[in-house]
């Protein structure tokens, strides 16, 4: 992969940010339908991952913020790896601990890379 430009591996800023626009839409959500109940945001989260990133590549913090997801080797992720992935990012720890290559332990699992698109 290119080190930097279309097609690298996403920097942490970028990731972050991606994350806190999913999070804060999922909380607007919680708010407007369920009274801010913390695990419907979990849910409301978790079900925006599950349906963006096998659609569109990415959900739409990743798609802002210029980020894809794909498979390690390119192309499309499926529809399993998207739920191995949600699944471990709503666990925290495996998002936050990475590689050398800047690749968290969810996305490792899943096979899948986050790349600037």
């Amino acid at each position: 992969m290119p080190e930097a430009g279309s097609g690298s591996i996403a920097r942490p800023g970028r990731r972050i940010a991606a994350l806190a626009i999913d999070w804060a839409c999922a909380v607007i959500v919680s708010i407007a339908f369920f009274s801010y109940d913390s695990f419907a945001t979990l849910i409301v989260f978790a079900v925006v991952q599950l349906l963006f990133l096998p659609t569109l590549g990415g959900s739409p913090g990743h798609r802002l913020a210029g980020l894809r997801l794909q498979l390690l080797g390119g192309g499309w992720v499926g529809l399993w790896r998207p739920i191995i992935r949600t699944l471990l990012l709503l666990v925290v720890i495996p998002a936050v601990i990475w590689d050398p290559d800047q690749r968290g332990l969810h996305d490792k699992a899943a096979g899948t890379v986050l790349v600037r698109a």
